[in-house]
C-alpha cells in the first residue's frame, strides 16, 4: 500500500492543510500524519467527514504520497503545487511553490 495523508483547504482562508497526529489542521505536509495500513486510511476518512461537517475545512481528500531520505513528497502534481504554495504570488505571508520540489 501506499503512504497516504489527509489533506484540505481552511474553510477561513482557502490556505492548504493538512491533519497532524494530534488531529490539528497544520500548514505544512512535513507535519502530517500518515496513514500506512488500510485502517488508518480509513479513520483518516472519517476524521476529514467530521471536520468538512463541523465547517472547519473544505475540499478533503486522503492523498498518495512517498516518503524519501526523511521528506514527504505528494505523487501528484496538483498535491505537490498545494503542499509548496501556488506557482504565482498568492496571500501574505506565502510564497510560490519551489519548482524542484513540484517538478515531475
Amino acid at each position: 500500500m501506499v503512504d497516504k495523508v489527509l489533506t484540505a483547504n481552511r474553510l477561513t482562508d482557502g490556505i492548504a492543510v493538512w491533519l497532524d497526529a494530534n488531529r490539528a489542521w497544520v500548514t505544512s505536509l512535513q507535519d502530517a500524519l500518515i496513514a500506512r495500513h488500510a485502517e488508518a486510511v480509513t479513520a483518516l476518512e472519517e476524521i476529514g467527514k467530521k471536520a468538512y461537517a463541523d465547517n472547519k475545512v473544505v475540499d478533503v481528500n486522503v492523498i498518495e504520497v512517498q516518503e524519501t531520505n526523511g521528506v514527504l513528497w505528494p505523487l501528484r502534481l496538483r498535491e505537490r503545487i498545494r503542499a509548496q504554495g501556488p506557482t504565482m504570488e498568492y496571500a501574505p505571508g506565502y510564497k510560490p511553490a519551489d519548482p524542484e520540489f513540484i517538478a515531475v
